[in-house]
């Protein structure tokens, strides 16, 4: 890699801060305004930089590349779901960047999955689609005359009639809600611009419920839309005032009623509208109370609540009457157990599924509605991911289940709750041949630095030595009691096959552990998931997995702020950085409100307005704590149009970087200009931008190369 030329240096213009009678510089506050001229031509200069800098990686880039394209079953179908009468897929076609939204007819009067051929229950043959196939939405067409576009929703009416898509063509995450007639493709006049996520229908299949966000990005209202009419005429249902929440909409398994939710990060409250009455009015369920969450499911003359009421740290299960749904009529049918997490509840007419995890684990526990009894569905591995697919129907008898791991391609399979036999549907395709036995998966656990146990998830091929010769990415997250679950890659292939180990650090922020584990790494606690992450780091190098000089890091968003305060914790913890559009400028973002979902953040990070969380923020906040020390070689990303990451944040941070470490590095930057949080949409885009970031890792931290295993010809 050439690193003869020099950066560009981005002016300092005088700017400062007063916070807590302290004066706080922030030269580079100038590149927040996008109207500048000079910021455009910035970012611009910084891309061309890092293109340049990366351009003798080019050859490897495109062999990278090529390796995912080769593995990765280009022309592919999803295992239909049995939904009124049809089976709905999505395919998608080798050489085109989106997916194929289609359905078919199932046979007439089945509407149980176990009555179908066994033809039907599987992935149709991409290759050569079934003459009564319809294509509901194809997206490669729609994205035709856009340089951006993705699918935010997609929701087919109860009658099967109609479909509203919430399509977003610059990344901002403001959708176009249209609606198509399913039966000739042709697009309604309706068109609501600037909606957010979510979308519910009624069941008279012409009236829908849908959010929208206010300038923050913050879904604050609910409204009410009737085909055929003026949206600007469309009725709030729900305005949300308290800038600490937003609002989401659904439609039940039962398909009696549609729910709003309403929710903080700590606070919850829920409203149910009957859905056969498409002028219903929203019935609250129960108040909210600070502190108090609950999410809930319908089954007959009940709701089934998982609730942290009454102390219930990992959450409990309760149920209560859908005419008295309040809180004095909660009644416990699944207790709390701490140590098990509770995550959600699915609601079916003969039994309940109970979304769980404990010690690192996901599990999927069927249970009777009447009692709470039941068991955990068994899985084969030590380290793996099991969770829930499509499960449409409410009176349906057959579970399907989502299944994955390190070394385990994703698997879709059919759970028969009557018998207990499992029929795996489908299993991830890896083109040119994929040896699971040439792979191995463990847990290691570090000790952080006040005792507590972290748990790191690997993997291998059974061929790479763990003698300290083995380079190796470490991958963390650690907020928003978001889990970092195991689970398969065919890109990742490209990295094992070199000889890496690939590692995810399960740190405190996150919920993998239960809701202690969130709450030891969030607010006062935030420094915990850090100083996590790099105990992480040394029990790799300590039990000779890799050695410093071959360890890479990398986090995207909050993942992003944890690389960026572990490296100011400890510059030399790794060999190499990637930090995508990652949260670094946490005072600053923090302390202004007009910026997109800062407020909703408090219950997540603090409000900097109080003394104490302003001086724990500044502690860690990358930004600000920049020092005079070699950092590694870093790859940092950021997107002009991100709502959730304002692209000036690692713009800043890496201007500071450059301008104060004093050797180590290169330190690249590299904005997409015309994409948001989740980068370029198509596929082939995100490969090539994948390929990239694997190049540049490999380059750092194996500038040996070993020879690659097991690759596809």
């Amino acid at each position: 890699m050439s690193e003869s030329s020099a950066p560009p240096v981005a002016e300092r213009r005088p700017y400062q801060h007063q916070r807590h009678g302290q004066v706080i510089d922030d030269p580079w506050y100038w590149l927040r305004d996008r109207e500048d001229p000079a910021v455009r031509a910035h970012l611009e200069a910084e891309n061309a930089w890092t293109d340049a800098h990366l351009a003798p990686l080019q050859p490897l880039i495109e062999q990278l590349f090529g390796e995912i394209k080769s593995r990765v079953q280009e022309t592919d179908a999803s295992t239909p779901s049995l939904d009124g009468g049809w089976l709905y897929y999505r395919r998608t076609v080798e050489g085109q960047q989106y997916g194929i939204h289609c359905r078919r007819p199932a046979p007439v009067g089945v509407d149980d999955v176990r009555a179908l051929p066994d033809e039907l229950r599987r992935p149709v043959d991409p290759e050569a689609p079934p003459a009564d196939e319809v294509v509901l939405l194809d997206e490669n067409v729609e994205a035709a005359e856009h340089d951006f576009f993705r699918l935010g929703g997609y929701a087919v009416s109860p009658d099967h009639r109609l479909a509203a898509e919430l399509v977003d063509t610059d990344g901002s995450e403001r959708f176009t809600i249209r609606v198509r007639d399913l039966s000739t493709g042709e697009l309604l006049p309706d068109r609501i611009v600037g909606a957010a996520y979510s979308l519910a229908w009624f069941g008279d299949g012409e009236t829908f419920l849908y959010t929208v966000p206010d300038e923050a990005w913050r879904p604050h209202q609910v409204r009410r839309h009737r085909l055929g009419t003026d949206p600007a005429t469309d009725e709030v249902v729900h305005r949300e005032d308290d800038e600490r929440f937003w609002c989401g909409v659904g439609r039940m398994r039962s398909e009696q009623y549609l729910a709003i939710s309403v929710g903080s990060k700590v606070t919850s409250e829920w409203y149910l509208l009957d859905a056969d009455d498409p002028q219903a009015a929203p019935q609250l369920v129960a108040a909210r109370e600070h502190g108090v969450e609950y999410d809930l499911d319908h089954r007959g003359e009940d709701l089934l609540i998982v609730t942290n009421a009454d102390g219930a740290e990992d959450f409990k299960l309760v149920t209560a009457p859908v005419s008295t749904p309040g809180r004095a009529h909660w009644r416990d049918l699944v207790g709390h157990r701490p140590g098990v997490r509770l995550e959600g509840v699915d609601a079916f007419a003969t039994h309940l599924v109970l979304h769980e995890r404990t010690e690192a684990r996901t599990q999927v526990r069927v249970v009777d509605p009447a009692t709470g009894q039941g068991g955990v569905l068994a899985m084969d591995e030590e380290v793996y991911t099991a969770g829930t697919g499509p499960n449409p129907s409410f009176d349906t008898r057959v579970l399907r289940l989502v299944y994955t791991s390190l070394t385990t391609p994703t698997q879709v399979i059919d759970v028969d709750l009557d018998t207990g036999a499992r029929t795996v549907l489908k299993q991830q395709p890896v083109r040119g041949g994929y040896d699971r036995e040439q792979y191995v998966s463990w847990r290691e656990w570090a000790t952080a630095s006040d005792g507590t146990r972290v748990p790191i998830s690997c993997v291998r091929r059974v061929d790479t030595a763990l003698d300290g010769t083995a380079p190796c990415l470490l991958y963390g997250y650690g907020s928003y009691e978001i889990s970092i679950d195991p689970s398969f890659s065919p890109v990742r292939l490209s990295l094992l096959d070199r000889g890496f180990v690939f590692a995810i650090a399960h740190v405190r922020g996150g919920g993998e552990m239960g809701r202690r584990w969130y709450e030891d790494g969030k607010f006062l606690a935030k420094p915990n998931t850090f100083s996590d992450f790099v105990a992480c780091a040394d029990h790799l190098v300590e039990q000779s997995i890799t050695a410093r000089d071959r360890l890479a890091v990398r986090g995207g968003s909050a993942g992003g702020l944890l690389i960026g305060a572990a490296l100011n914790l400890r510059p030399d913890v790794a060999a190499a950085a990637v930090a995508e559009v990652p949260f670094v400028d946490v005072v600053n973002t923090m302390s202004d409100a007009s910026i997109p979902l800062t407020v909703i953040e408090y219950d997540e990070w603090g409000n900097p307005e109080d003394p104490d969380y302003h001086e724990v923020m500044r502690s860690y906040s990358p930004y600000d704590n920049v020092r005079a020390a070699d950092y590694p070689a870093m790859f940092v990303t950021a997107g002009l149009n991100d709502p959730r990451v304002q692209y000036w944040e690692p713009a800043k941070w890496v201007a500071k970087l450059r301008a104060t470490a004093t050797g180590g590095g290169p330190i690249l930057l590299r904005t997409e200009l015309g994409a948001g949080h989740a980068g370029r949409s198509g596929r082939y885009d995100a490969w090539r931008d994948e390929a990239r970031t694997l190049a540049f890792v490999i380059d750092r931290v194996q500038p040996d190369a070993r020879p690659l295993s097991g690759a596809p010809a």
